[in-house]
């Protein structure tokens, strides 16, 4: 396992704020899931809020329906294959940590598994929107806890380093980019 820190949740909209494609996870009533979701946004700061399109078709939606709550987690681009693929295959024909090896731990506010390798983690539960969510398959939820990997976000800041893993973002077509390094406006 990867170092992990845990991330104040007045800063964890950083580990949202520029977009980057997340694998949301779900578990209840004994069933898991993972998708890939490239619609994701933080919301709010305090309580720290999230907003995430979920299709109304997948298994994960049913998951996350019934259990309250979900985690999404910030992959790398050493991630993109697996993103890939828990993003083309439903939950309902292929047990996806199984099939792909998936390795999980646990978190400490929800019952979702936190996965193996992501750069950070968010652990949330749903605030219930009941029309926007049939409407739009849009859910908010608020944070309830935030971790991150020390060696790509540290004090509150996604680290640029040499070294320093980066998250994805998808474009469409099984192209993804990674984020590139920060830089202050007029230098």
């Amino acid at each position: 396992m990867k170092p992990r820190l845990p991330v104040d949740l007045a800063k964890c909209y950083r580990l949202l704020n520029h977009g980057p494609t997340v694998l949301v996870s779900s578990e209840h009533d004994g069933r898991r899931n993972v998708m890939a979701a490239a619609w994701s946004m933080p919301l709010d700061f305090s309580p720290p809020k999230v907003a995430v399109v979920i299709d109304r078709n997948t298994l994960t939606r049913q998951l996350v329906e019934g259990s309250g709550e979900f985690v999404l987690n910030v992959p790398s681009r050493e991630m993109a294959g697996l993103t890939l693929a828990v993003g083309s295959v439903s939950g309902r024909e292929s047990e996806k940590f199984d099939a792909q090896g998936i390795a999980v731990f646990a978190g400490e506010k929800v019952k979702a598994p936190l996965l193996e390798g992501c750069l950070g983690w968010l652990e949330c539960r749903v605030i219930s929107e009941p029309h926007i969510q049939h409407t739009y398959d849009l859910f908010l939820a608020e944070v309830v806890a935030a971790w991150a990997d020390e060696r790509a976000f540290r004090n509150g800041h996604w680290v640029f380093e040499e070294d320093a893993p980066r998250s994805i973002h998808y474009i469409a077509g099984g192209n993804f980019f990674e984020t590139g390094e920060a830089f202050e406006a007029g230098k």
